[in-house]
């Protein structure tokens, strides 16, 4: 309780107050206009952060992460447009509750419902992480290793797309970061003639290469879209406590349905939102409302992908396994500040791994506050010119880049990896297994070779080590489940 009580003091301190509020707000705005992801704000960030005190980058961070998840609902319910995939089911009944002159009452409904889902979370984030990480101290390397792969297998099989492009796109993110040195043998492989190649791709050219150029590049082709304009208040906005009433059990439920999915390794707030707002429309008196603007619609999605951020930082701090994309760019924030990401945090740097779990709580709490008070002035933005924000966006892009290790080599593999991120998406094949391949390849291959070596080659502990025998139970389970559903429905169909 102590450490806790010691980072929230700390935090409540003006500048990192102000890192975290400066992230919320940054975050919103980001989510809100379509097109700029969470994800790319983060990994444009991430530069600025280099030379940044450890905690105050992570909470800076994790103040993007909430703002992010929780803005992409401002376009969602009032263009039809999810400025982040975790909003797709908002629009399901956001955007006809602003076809009918309710905007107000949509975008209070899920500002609400994204801050009850974050508190929830929080409670189990901070109630869960410390006895998490005290369990995976006892954890090995084969632990570790069927852990890296359990969260790669899930990530693939439940992407967007078919089970072999996600495996493909998992595989090649890991081939990428093998050129360099062997970690064991201490030679250089795969750098063909290349001396830049020795030391490897840097994390940072590979994230904001895959995720903010490609989008930029897959943005330029509608870059003059004009989107319809929506007149917005504020009246209507705060819940009264006849809703709190109402709405409670649809709250309680879909905040428990996105902290479970979000634990979940490689799932993500869009599962947690479609999860729940299933459960919500089955558990309805009238399901046929869902989808026409039927307020607990909104509410069940924007709780559950908010409390999957808390959910997902859970094993992300506990067993330094992500989550969602975004917590494998945190896990490569981590690293490139030399912390160890997992168990031995709370021990070697517990004002980290407590300043994640004050900094998310805080965050919500700035998120709630934001929204609801400048939330007409942030829709705004949704119609700033593409070709303005792009060209920007793009020139911080290359100056981030190569400010960091004054390299224009790392300039064109962020290029290169543009390229490669854009025709990934034009194929259907998600960017999500390529990049946490490429962030858990260094740790799959540091972890396998260690058990191999200390086992002499040997890998029964796969199948004796009760958790590693679990953990790999559930990678063949979730390998063989897209098969065995899509199985199942030839057969009905056969026998319909």
């Amino acid at each position: 309780m102590q450490p806790f009580l010691d980072s929230l003091l700390y935090l409540v301190q003006p500048l990192p107050f102000a890192l975290v509020f400066l992230g919320v707000a940054l975050g919103i705005v980001v989510g809100a206009i379509p097109g700029l992801t969470t994800t790319m704000l983060i990994t444009l960030t991430l530069p600025l952060t280099f030379f940044m005190d450890s905690v105050n980058a992570i909470i800076l961070l994790i103040g993007m992460y909430v703002g992010g998840i929780s803005g992409s609902q401002i376009s969602a319910t009032l263009l039809r447009m999810p400025g982040t995939p975790s909003s797709i089911m908002t629009t399901f009944d956001g955007y006809p509750l602003t076809l009918k002159g309710r905007a107000e009452r949509a975008l209070g409904l899920g500002i609400t419902a994204s801050f009850v889902g974050g508190i929830v979370s929080f409670l189990f984030l901070a109630v869960l992480a410390p006895p998490f990480s005290r369990l995976a101290v006892t954890f090995g390397p084969w632990e570790y290793f069927t852990m890296v792969l359990m969260a790669l297998v899930m990530l693939s099989s439940l992407s967007q797309g078919s089970l072999l492009k996600g495996l493909i796109a998992a595989c090649f993110g890991m081939l990428i970061h093998m050129p360099g040195i062997d970690p064991s043998a201490g030679i250089t492989r795969l750098t063909f003639g290349f001396e830049s190649l020795e030391s490897g791709l840097s994390l940072l050219p590979v994230l904001i290469g895959a995720f903010a150029v490609s989008q930029i590049f897959k943005d330029i082709i509608n870059i003059d879209m004009r989107p319809p304009r929506a007149k917005l208040g504020r009246q209507g906005m705060l819940l009264s406590f006849g809703d709190w009433t109402r709405f409670a059990p649809n709250f309680l439920r879909s905040s428990l349905v996105g902290t479970w999915v979000g634990i979940l390794p490689g799932i993500g707030a869009n599962i947690a939102s479609m999860l729940s707002y299933s459960m919500a429309r089955s558990a309805s008196k009238e399901p046929e409302k869902f989808g026409t603007g039927h307020e607990p619609g909104v509410i069940a999605a924007e709780t559950a992908n908010n409390a999957s951020v808390g959910g997902a930082l859970i094993p992300l701090i506990t067993l330094g396994i992500p989550g969602s994309v975004v917590d494998a760019i945190l896990i490569g924030a981590l690293i490139m500040h030399n912390l160890e990401p997992g168990p031995l945090l709370f021990i070697s740097n517990p004002e980290i791994a407590y300043g994640v779990i004050t900094a998310y709580l805080v965050g919500n709490l700035i998120m709630f506050a934001i929204m609801m008070f400048a939330v007409v002035h942030i829709a705004k933005m949704l119609y700033v010119p593409r070709s303005y924000l792009l060209a920007s966006i793009l020139l911080f892009c290359v100056i981030g880049i190569f400010a960091v290790a004054n390299s224009f080599f790392d300039v064109w593999i962020m290029l290169a990896l543009g390229v490669v991120g854009f025709v990934m998406e034009r194929a259907k094949m998600p960017l999500g297994p390529f990049v946490i391949g490429f962030v858990l390849a260094p740790i799959a291959e540091e972890q396998l070779r260690s058990g191999l070596m200390s086992t002499g080659g040997s890998i029964e502990p796969l199948f004796t080590r009760p958790f590693a025998a679990a953990f790999l139970a559930i990678s063949v389970l979730s390998l063989c489940w897209p098969l065995i559903q899509a199985w199942l429905k030839r057969r009905k169909v056969a026998s319909a």
